[in-house]
This record gives structure tokens, sequence and C-alpha cells, in this order.
């Protein structure tokens, strides 16, 4: 059995099964594309849910793992990098990570899955990742917040709304672009990349209630990019986890 007594996050949160992949998590866009990964690939793990409310994610345990203070972390007991990365990794020695789009590479690179083998479409995909982690989730999340919980604060100031959704929509249209002629963002193959990806898109239509300020109607090839996402079985199950005792 694995020792995870060196990990203080699970002094608060404790391993039923410290031999699989702890997940710390939240239902969020950010959250679920670990938790979607995981069931895609098949991975077994525990989840923990984090709550926003008590500000669990800002307590000392969790910032022990993350010291930025955000979900999604995990800490797997297993850890395994690609020798050709790096030939002197872990080893299956425990290893805990933080940030959604390293933790997406890192279970691409552990697993061989979702994410090409040719180094070319390897890094061609790793750009779109980091497209999201660097323009959608941060733009769509600041639209989020000054529409739908800071509306009140800038009722007198449409400044804040007006950039971030425009920002959004200029995203989506780069999004929409990329996807001409293509069923995912890497063509025919389904990667990290939609999954770090489309899930900022639903949320903004299903938790922000932004889809009509942000024009999602002329976006047609990301809406049937999305549905085709949340189709997907390990998405519907992904997008309830961690769910609530």
């Amino acid at each position: 059995m694995a020792d995870l007594s060196s990990f203080p996050i699970t002094s608060r949160w404790p391993a039923k099964n410290p031999d699989i992949i702890q997940l710390y998590s939240l239902p969020t866009p950010n959250g679920v594309k670990v938790s979607i990964a995981l069931e895609e690939l098949g991975l077994t793990y525990e989840a923990h849910r984090i709550s926003f409310d008590t500000n669990e994610q800002k307590s000392p345990e969790f910032v022990s793992l993350n010291p930025n203070g955000r979900i999604p972390a995990i800490i797997d007991p297993n850890g395994r990098i690609p020798a050709i990365i790096d030939p002197n990794g872990p080893d299956g020695k425990p290893i805990g990570l933080f940030e959604s789009g390293a933790i997406l590479i890192y279970l691409a690179e552990k697993t061989g899955k979702l994410i090409p083998a040719d180094a070319a479409r390897r890094y061609e995909t790793l750009s779109w990742v980091m497209f999201q982690m660097g323009g959608v989730g941060p733009m769509f999340g600041q639209f989020g917040h000054f529409f739908k919980f800071a509306a009140d604060k800038v009722a007198n100031n449409p400044y804040p709304v007006q950039r971030y959704r425009d920002e959004a929509k200029r995203l989506l249209g780069v999004l929409e672009a990329r996807l001409e002629g293509r069923q995912w963002l890497m063509g025919e193959e389904y990667t990290i990349a939609d999954i770090a990806t489309y899930p900022w898109v639903e949320g903004a239509r299903k938790f922000y209630g932004g889809a009509e300020v942000l024009d999602y109607k002329s976006f047609p090839k990301v809406m049937a990019w999305v549905d085709r996402g949340l189709a997907r079985p390990a998405t519907q199950k992904g997008m309830e986890i961690p769910r609530k005792e």
C-alpha cells in the first residue's frame, strides 16, 4: 500500500485507497477537465470535494499541495513519466501536481493517450492547451465574474463586462475558424486540448448564463463541437465529479 503521509493534504482528506490517484477538485470548468480526462483514460481515482463555501482551497492542507490555492490538484501514488521526457523521473514514486493544464499533460504522457504520438502534432496539441490556459479560461472567467457575480458592483460601469465579453467572443472566433472542417481541435483525434476547452464554453452557457450576451448562435461550429464533447459518456460522468455527499 502506498504511503502518502508526506503529503499533508491527506491528513484533512484521508485516502480510502492510497494506491489510486487522489483528486482534489470541484465541478467547475477548471475542475472537470481532470475528472473528464481520468474518466476518458479509464484510470481509477478517488475524488475529494474541496468546498469553496468554506474556503477549503485556502486551507494549509490544500495549499501544501497547491501553493496557489486553486483546484484541481492530484496525487498519483504511482508517478510515471516517460523516459524520453525524463529518464530519472519518479518511476513509481508518488507525485503531487497542480494546475489543470499540467495535470492533463501529465495524465496524457503517463498513459500515452489523448495526445498525438507524432512530435509535431503533440506540440500543436499543447499549443491549444495553452490557448485555453492563457486565453479562454482567464477571459471567460473574468466575463462570468463581472456578468454574474459582480453585476451590482459594475451596474454604472459597463466597461468590465464589455471588455471581457468582447475578448471572449474574439476567442470564440478563433475556435470557430479552427473547427472549420474538423471534428475536434486536432482534426479526427480527440485530445486534452478539447477536454481543456469545451467545459469553459459550456460553463459560460450553463453556469454564467452568458450564451446570449456572448452571441453563441454566431459560432455554430463551436457549439456543435461542445455538444459532441458533452455527448461523450466520460464527459457526462466527469462533469459531476466530485459529487456532493
